[in-house]
């Protein structure tokens, strides 16, 4: 005997529905099972469908944070936990962010590799999500982020005064390598093993201690061998990029987007809008500098505020050419310190300071994530799509909190606590 769906009738205050530039009032929205069945004013409603009032509220899609380093606990000893913690921690790890995550409103996370020995936990979590047996977030994922021995992939770096231990450790970190036919078997061994999307290492970075964010760390023969095997395999492929000379080589060898990019160039934004590859800018990690913050800039390693301290200027004429741009832009937190790496609704306080209109930062984390992610039923409030929806208690419009004040979530249609992030 077949049993009726469930119905919801979701009445909203304003509606945000991932598309259009508008707050939209007086609107409802009709939920049947997991997915949403109508968008509309004064929807009919049958004798048993249960009305949730959030008529004081803001509504939106379920939010989307495409950059997430989801495995350590505590940000504050991430690369301690990084380095001396078991892959079974860290996967715990994983599951804690993504619990949190959903109950701030982010019904969806994706995780952009790791730069630890190498396991496959972020999987499993994945799985067990997926199947019920744990509430949190929606994961997409990769495993290890591929890159070169001594770059910002080897965290081994780290370890680089006792050189017998570093060697150890970096014998233990699959994604690492060098030559064509190595990152060829890479990706190869990651798609076997379920990887949604692929990840290059491809310059340095600002929080590893040994190298420089404008390093190019693999070969064009390299970079080539990664992205052609990972579209072969239809999968997309990122990098974690900031120079434009290496922007521009991943953009003429065909990556499908990048990663930071916080050292733009009038030059490179238009190759990116030519191009049409997105870019997920991570304005948080440098927001310290960009408009500074002595007090949370000391949170940071020495090594961390002594890069960005030198790069301040850069950053802050990068920043305004990318908000001038017309690139795809998505919405990523890369937290590894300061705050925690489920604290998502942080970054939107990056893009509203720096003068960004709130409805390109709104996209960027509902509609323009889901194409990046490849998901296409989430990210807008539609019929037919999948019910991942949130409420504010905050308007999105004006206050840059407004994304750390969840006031309701949804997931495939069911309902979860919300926790204040603020």
């Amino acid at each position: 005997m077949e049993t009726e769906m469930k119905t919801l009738l979701i009445v909203c205050g304003k509606l945000f529905d991932g598309i259009h530039d508008t707050l939209q009032p007086g609107m409802e929205i009709l939920v049947a099972g997991d997915r949403i069945e109508a968008v509309g004013r004064d929807l009919p409603r049958g004798e048993e469908c249960q009305v949730i009032d959030l008529s004081e509220k803001t509504v939106t899609p379920g939010m989307i944070d495409a950059h997430v380093h989801a495995d350590a606990f505590d940000n504050d000893n991430m690369f301690q936990e990084t380095i001396f913690a078991s892959s079974t921690w860290r996967s715990l790890g994983t599951l804690h962010t993504v619990q949190h995550a959903l109950r701030r409103g982010f019904t969806t996370i994706r995780v952009p590799g790791t730069i630890e020995p190498f396991d496959y936990g972020i999987a499993d979590v994945a799985r067990s999500v997926e199947r019920g047996y744990f509430s949190g977030s929606r994961l997409v994922y990769t495993f290890a982020a591929l890159g070169a021995p001594g770059g910002h992939t080897d965290l081994s770096q780290r370890l680089y005064q006792n050189p017998r231990l570093a060697e150890l450790y970096a014998s233990q970190v699959e994604g690492m390598g060098s030559g064509a036919d190595y990152f060829r078997d890479a990706v190869r061994k990651q798609v076997k093993y379920g990887a949604q999307f692929i990840k290059i290492m491809a310059s340095g970075g600002f929080a590893s201690p040994n190298d420089s964010p404008e390093d190019k760390q693999l070969s064009d023969e390299e970079l080539a061998a990664i992205i052609d095997t990972a579209h072969q395999l239809n999968r997309p492929c990122t990098a974690h990029v900031y120079a434009p000379y290496v922007m521009q080589c991943l953009l003429r060898l065909g990556i499908d987007g990048m990663e930071h990019g916080s050292l733009m160039d009038e030059e490179t934004a238009g190759m990116f809008e030519e191009s049409g590859a997105y870019l997920v800018p991570t304005f948080l990690p440098y927001e310290e500098i960009v408009h500074p913050d002595e007090e949370k800039l000391k949170k940071k390693e020495p090594v961390f505020q002594r890069k960005l301290r030198s790069y301040q200027r850069r950053l802050q004429e990068s920043r305004e050419i990318i908000r001038k741009s017309n690139i795809r832009l998505g919405y990523g937190t890369d937290l590894v310190a300061v705050y925690q790496p489920y604290e998502n609704g942080r970054e939107y306080a990056c893009w509203l300071r720096s003068g960004m209109d709130p409805f390109r930062a709104l996209k960027a984390a509902t509609s323009v994530n889901a194409e990046i992610l490849g998901i296409d039923d989430i990210g807008v409030i539609a019929p037919g799509k999948r019910a991942d929806i949130a409420a504010w208690n905050r308007d999105l419009l004006s206050d840059e909190n407004a994304l750390l004040d969840c006031a309701f979530v949804m997931k495939d249609g069911v309902v979860y606590e919300t926790e204040c992030g603020l």
